[in-house]
């Protein structure tokens, strides 16, 4: 299944939900309110602990989109959708047909490389400053706009993003947003997750030809 556009993604961070069970719970919060693509981002779990993470998280994302940031036998044993990559890793082989390859990039140079070892979607930052990279230099909207020009596979805007920036993101050029505490660390998470979404629709209806 190819990453729809525009896509709202959310990336999870457990800290901010009181641990799995949290999680979990709010990641269906999330889906209910308008995501379509979940990344289980847990870099601190080891491998069995991600893979039971999951499972757990495939059944609550029923509708939406399931990728792993982490080895490629988790993804597969949890009925994953894809595997989303570190800007430095290595490319990874799909094990079947239509299992979506995404991958971060913090550079141009970084965005063609990627695009030309197959990836299917890019996720693209900092955009603005953000809790989760503490001490690194945004890289503005121009990241965006330098990315989307020589790349024809979704991008999406990762950092700092929040529903009254959606708008500039997408006329950059984006396909779509990765948050994690503009849904996350708020209360009600579907709440959040649907005004997001709504802001991408409308900035995606307005966007005219500077969509990709």
């Amino acid at each position: 299944m190819p990453l729809p556009r525009p896509c709202l993604m959310l990336v999870t961070d457990r800290s901010l939900c009181g641990g799995a069970d949290g999680l979990a719970d709010a990641v269906e919060a999330a889906v209910e309110g308008g995501a379509d693509a979940v990344q289980l981002r847990e870099k601190s779990l080891p491998a069995s602990e991600l893979s039971t993470l999951a499972r757990r998280l495939r059944e609550v994302t029923r509708g939406a989109l399931l990728v792993v940031n982490g080895p490629l036998e988790v993804a597969t044993e949890a009925g994953a959708d894809g595997v989303h990559l570190p800007e430095d890793a290595p490319p990874v082989r799909r094990p079947r047909q239509g299992f979506l390859v995404g991958r971060s990039i913090h550079s141009p140079v970084a965005a063609r490389r990627a695009e030309a070892e197959g990836a299917d979607y890019l996720v693209a930052g900092p955009v603005y400053e953000t809790r989760s990279h503490p001490g690194r230099e945004p890289a503005g909207l121009a990241l965006i706009e330098q990315v989307t020009q020589i790349v024809r596979i979704p991008v999406l805007a990762i950092g700092g993003v929040t529903a009254g920036r959606v708008e500039e993101v997408v006329r950059a050029g984006a396909s779509g947003v990765a948050v994690i505490s503009a849904v996350l660390a708020q209360r009600d998470r579907r709440a959040a997750a649907g005004k997001l979404r709504r802001a991408l629709d409308a900035a995606w209806a307005g966007a005219g030809a500077v969509r990709r």
